[in-house]
């Protein structure tokens, strides 16, 4: 077994792969009855499926992408239409940024 993809629910799939694809590399692209994807270079393929209710609650789920300049990440992320959550955490495992993509999905940067 592997993992194949990762599949975020998403008002509009076409804005949100554009902003994974930026954010992460690889190729924005749409597909039929409103899908999207992208293909990271480093990672699963992320899908976009479309649906009808926007998100109201915490992600059960996040991802957490490793890098070398948390700040950095930030202002990359930011500039494409994320937004930062809260300050950088630190404990003895390291430190996190908390963020939400343009839909509000949260993820993290890790150093």
């Amino acid at each position: 077994m592997r993992l194949e993809q990762i599949v975020v629910d998403s008002n509009d799939p076409a804005r949100l792969v554009r902003f994974w694809a930026e954010l992460l590399g690889g190729e924005p692209v749409e597909r039929e009855h409103g899908w999207a994807h992208v293909e990271p270079p480093d990672g699963p393929r992320m899908s976009f499926q479309p649906v009808p209710e926007r998100k109201d609650v915490k992600n059960r789920l996040h991802l957490d992408f490793e890098v070398e300049d948390i700040e950095a990440a930030v202002v990359k992320a930011v500039s494409l239409g994320a937004s930062r959550e809260g300050l950088v955490h630190t404990d003895e495992k390291g430190s996190f940024q908390v963020m939400r993509d343009p839909e509000g999905n949260e993820f993290c940067f890790v150093r």
